[in-house]
């Protein structure tokens, strides 16, 4: 008798490996992608966790400002100076619309903080044409800055991602993640919520970009989206994962809220691993 419950506890046994063999591989089986490349990297150990074309050089829109944001920061002028919007921060490449109208003055934190929050291009262009050097000196610093990042597959023309000349790499722009990371203000700036910004034609109640940061479970430290016709639905983001903070980069995705989609499936296929 002992035998034939023997056999039968080993005929279960071997039954079940292959069912569990399976249910592991579906739950490790690497989720698909919208977005042209993305890529999912530990910050605690560098480890990348996932990869899709992140050596490809692509257009990376407003994804560009956690570099301006940088450079603002790194030439230590008073961000309680006052500046002003000009003409010569109105687009006329894309065309895009601000709400910033010609002559709105605000202090230069004013300036970056929607920048970031709510991606503000004339906020932008006017930070750049407030620097030494001008525009051209801005530019020449965001080459600069990527270099000293090891960027080496990224260059940019201009501080707001509007032209398609502005272009890295998904394993690039964790480098300048990274970076940008490390500072308190962009971190601030990035991840809050609204602000209400005073100086243009009446009150103006600016909010995020991106609907992650509401999400208390998602401990979002860093965030920033983009979008150009040339560059796609772009977004980088610093997550909480098991604990972890967890950096994605979604480059590329087709749709107005791939990007937000593809972050969240990436998520949750690293919250099952």
């Amino acid at each position: 008798m002992l035998k034939v419950h023997l056999f039968f506890i080993v005929f279960i046994v071997a039954s079940l490996v292959p069912l569990i063999a399976h249910a592991k591989s579906v739950v490790a089986a690497k989720p698909v992608l919208q977005a042209r490349a993305a890529i999912a990297v530990d910050l605690s150990t560098g480890r990348t966790l996932y990869a899709k074309h992140a050596d490809a050089r692509v257009p990376i829109a407003s994804l560009t400002k956690l570099l301006t944001a940088m450079v603002v920061l790194d030439s230590k002028r008073s961000l309680l100076k006052p500046a002003r919007i000009t003409d010569a921060d109105v687009d006329r490449l894309k065309w895009s619309r601000s709400r910033l109208p010609v002559g709105s003055l605000l202090l230069r934190k004013t300036m970056l903080h929607i920048a970031l929050m709510s991606s503000e291009n004339r906020a932008a262009f006017a930070l750049s044409r407030d620097y030494p050097g001008g525009r051209a000196g801005f530019v020449h610093a965001m080459n600069r800055t990527a270099k000293r990042l090891h960027m080496n597959r990224s260059h940019f023309v201009d501080p707001t991602g509007l032209s398609p000349h502005n272009v890295s790499t998904a394993r690039d722009l964790t480098k300048l993640a990274r970076a940008a990371y490390r500072y308190p203000t962009i971190r601030e700036y990035a991840t809050s919520h609204h602000k209400l910004v005073l100086g243009g034609a009446g009150p103006l109640m600016y909010r995020n970009t991106d609907p992650l940061v509401y999400r208390a479970a998602w401990g979002v430290g860093l965030q920033k989206t983009g979008f150009t016709n040339e560059a796609g639905h772009c977004l980088i983001v610093i997550a909480q994962v098991h604990g972890r903070p967890t950096l994605f980069v979604i480059l590329g995705a087709p749709g107005e809220h791939a990007h937000f989609q593809d972050a969240v499936k990436l998520r949750s296929w690293l919250l099952k691993r």
